[in-house]
């Protein structure tokens, strides 16, 4: 039996976004997401990149269509384990390319929730959570 080319959660099984360069977005997700021990699993089909911890879940590529990626609105969340893992996601992410979206620290809409945002080098917004 082959391994899945996505794995899912129970939730999702997966989550696709557009990249306008897909160098730039892999290195962006290699840095921000190698803090949250997520890898990269290299790539699938034609330019896609598979990123996940054991099993791939999260894919970027350029869009199927050809079209500019746009992903206004939507926020991706990734889980982290400590609030010193947000801050390496923060920091990794803005070395890579990111920006700013919301420093690190505690969010006073989520009782113990500490969290950090960024928009990747396509504009999509991304951030990494904990509850402490």
């Amino acid at each position: 039996m082959s391994t899945p080319v996505i794995s899912g959660d129970g939730i999702f099984s997966h989550i696709f976004i557009g990249a306008a360069d897909l160098q730039k977005s892999v290195a962006f997700y290699e840095a921000a997401l190698g803090a949250l021990g997520i890898k990269n699993l290299g790539p699938f089909n034609n330019g896609w990149v598979l990123f996940g911890r054991e099993k791939p879940a999260f894919i970027i590529a350029r869009p199927g269509n050809g079209e500019a990626p746009s992903s206004n609105g939507v926020t991706i969340g990734f889980a982290a384990a400590t609030p010193a893992e947000v801050d390496a996601f923060h920091a990794a992410g803005l070395a890579a390319g990111g920006i700013d979206e919301g420093q690190p620290g505690a969010r006073g809409h989520l009782p113990g929730a500490y969290a950090a945002y960024l928009r990747d080098p396509a504009g999509n917004k991304v951030c990494s959570y904990t509850f402490v």
